[in-house]
């Protein structure tokens, strides 16, 4: 019997398979042009630190084989690099995968992706490079150009947050911190009060009350005051009472006799001392509120009884009738109160005034010890010397190494001079004299922020709430590295940084955009001027485009190489007048 060998048969069969799949691949390639492509955006950005990009393909009917696999990667190519995205993998009808099918008569895919965005991105080219495959056979596809990219305007924010000086503080009307309020004061007000107590129902001044210790005080402190040169006697004032006791006629007859009797002795005292003061005199019948103060701080039993019929009624006889029926309580009451109550108030009121600028300024350099707190805090402000500023504060720190404003503003001063990694351990020497102040949180953001901890700043600069503007300043900064634009606008307010108007410019809003950089204070703006360029680069107002990046590089000639690779200006790369602006 006569054997048959089917090897050459086998290969036949092979080749003729290769054959065909190659030939399916190669038209598949050939006809690649009949793809269609729309890309999203059309010019590439990069917002929140990426490069998105979205892809809708349409395949033509008869193009896509039922037996091939076609695998499609977006590739950003610029000079020195590329980065790809993710590939996306389709198939024919007849392919056994579980990737996106595309019919033989036709079909689409929808493809989105993102990549972290560097600055040689800046001029590049998205193209599509795709690998088709059938069986054991493969091809690659010319590459296929899908888009330019990368405008980059949203990375031009100012990363130069704000630090907050530590001052002394009080809350103002809405009972937020103000940081701006300093307690330093050059003239300060003093008081001094004594008291002359009466015997009940009587006016007449006892010898035993006018040799008392507080009335002696209060004369001698009465003629420093006068005499010494950095003090203001302001003037005196008298003020007599009657315990809410009995008839209010004789009250008040009673309380108007011993502003008579307590006003003429310090009138005859005043004048015997020959000090010149105005002196001011008033009585009041019944003194409840002095009655209110005095029951609150005692321990008289019923005392909350009484302070609840003084919450009820508002009639003095109603009062006196209710309290006296706690005929327990008012026993204690006759003896530790109303006695208290029979007197005139004496009291002086002083100006006591501070050392001149020049004083402080003197002493801040060669004894900054004899300075207070405030005053040494103050001493800085009288400088715009960041390095007079810095000296100040670090002697405040040896001073009162207990006290986190010298840390705190020692290192705002680094930090206004862009001495980050300085900046930083005094921050949180800062924060580790006290942990819960809102200012330190927020300094301390501005580091994170720096160092490009997003998160880190973003959680610091909530705790920070309430500390002053500068943090929803520093919060607008954040929203725009994180492509938060419309949350960027309302935080930044009517900033005068260019990232002001940079906010703006992103959210759309090139008229209100270009309003902000106009109104920019900063000195040598020159970002201002680049944005303002933008600004008329996108809506085709060419001689603002053109002036303004004129001024930007009078400003920074640095900026030319940037502007010549910068896609907001790709319309005009080859215009005669912006290459003159750019060689």
């Amino acid at each position: 019997m006569k054997r048959l060998n089917f090897k050459p048969l086998a290969s036949i069969v092979l080749a003729a398979l290769v054959l065909s799949g190659c030939s399916a691949l190669k038209k598949m390639k050939k006809n690649a042009d009949q793809i269609n492509f729309q890309v999203t955006p059309e010019v590439l950005e990069t917002h929140g630190g990426d490069v998105d990009v979205a892809i809708d393909g349409r395949f033509p009917e008869s193009y896509f084989n039922r037996k091939v696999t076609l695998v499609a990667t977006p590739v950003l190519k610029y000079d020195g690099g590329e980065t790809a995205f993710k590939p996306v993998t389709l198939q024919g009808e007849k392919v056994d995968a579980n990737n996106k099918v595309i019919s033989y008569s036709g079909g689409s895919f929808a493809y989105k992706d993102a990549v972290d965005y560097t600055d040689n991105m800046r001029l590049s080219d998205l193209e599509l490079r795709i690998t088709a495959s059938k069986g054991v056979k493969s091809l690659d596809f010319e590459p296929i150009k899908l888009a330019d990219g990368v405008i980059a305007t949203s990375t031009m924010v100012v990363n130069f947050p704000s630090p907050i000086i530590g001052v002394q503080r009080e809350k103002n009307t809405t009972g937020i911190y103000d940081p701006n309020i300093d307690k330093f004061q050059r003239i300060v007000p003093d008081s001094y009060t004594a008291d002359i107590h009466y015997l009940i129902n009587s006016a007449v001044l006892r010898n035993t009350e006018l040799t008392a210790e507080d009335i002696v005080k209060l004369r001698e402190y009465t003629k420093d005051a006068f005499s010494a040169e950095r003090k203001d006697l302001k003037g005196v004032e008298v003020s007599a009472y009657a315990s809410p006791d009995g008839a209010l006629d004789l009250n008040t007859r009673l309380s108007e006799n011993r502003e008579g009797t307590s006003s003429k002795y310090v009138k005859d005292q005043l004048k015997k001392d020959k000090i010149e003061a105005e002196l001011k005199t008033k009585f009041t019948p019944e003194d409840w509120d002095g009655f209110k103060e005095l029951m609150e701080k005692s321990n008289i039993q019923d005392k909350e009884l009484i302070l609840r019929v003084l919450s009820m009624y508002s009639d003095p006889e109603v009062r006196e009738r209710e309290i006296k029926n706690l005929s327990q309580a008012f026993t204690s009451v006759a003896d530790e109160i109303l006695p208290q109550l029979r007197r005139a108030k004496i009291t002086a009121s002083v100006d006591l005034i501070g050392k001149t600028d020049e004083e402080i300024a003197a002493l801040a350099d060669s004894d900054p010890a004899s300075l207070n707190p405030a005053e040494l805090l103050y001493a800085a402000t009288l400088t715009t010397d960041k390095n007079k500023q810095l000296a100040i504060y670090n002697s405040f720190i040896k001073v009162y190494p207990n006290d986190w404003r010298g840390p705190n503003n020692a290192g705002m001063v680094l930090a206004q001079q862009m001495k980050y990694t300085d900046a930083k351990p005094l921050f949180e020497k800062a924060e580790k004299l006290k942990n819960d102040e809102p200012i330190i949180k927020n300094n301390l953001g501005v580091i994170a922020l720096v160092e490009g901890d997003l998160a880190k700043a973003e959680q610091l600069f909530g705790a920070a709430s309430g500390a002053g503007s500068e943090v929803n300043y520093n919060l607008g900064i954040v929203a725009i590295k994180k492509g938060e634009y419309d949350k960027a606008v309302k935080l930044l307010g009517d900033s005068d940084s260019p990232n002001a108007g940079l906010a703006k410019i992103l959210a759309g809003d090139n008229n209100g955009a270009l309003k902000s950089l106009e109104s920019c204070t900063w000195e040598n703006c020159f970002v201002s001027e680049y944005l303002k360029a933008v600004v008329g680069a996108r809506t085709a107002k060419e001689n603002l485009m053109y002036e303004s990046l004129e001024a930007a590089v009078k400003i920074n000639p640095e900026l030319k190489a940037k502007i010549a690779t910068d896609m907001e200006f790709a319309k005009y790369f080859n215009e005669p007048k912006f290459q003159a602006i750019v060689r």
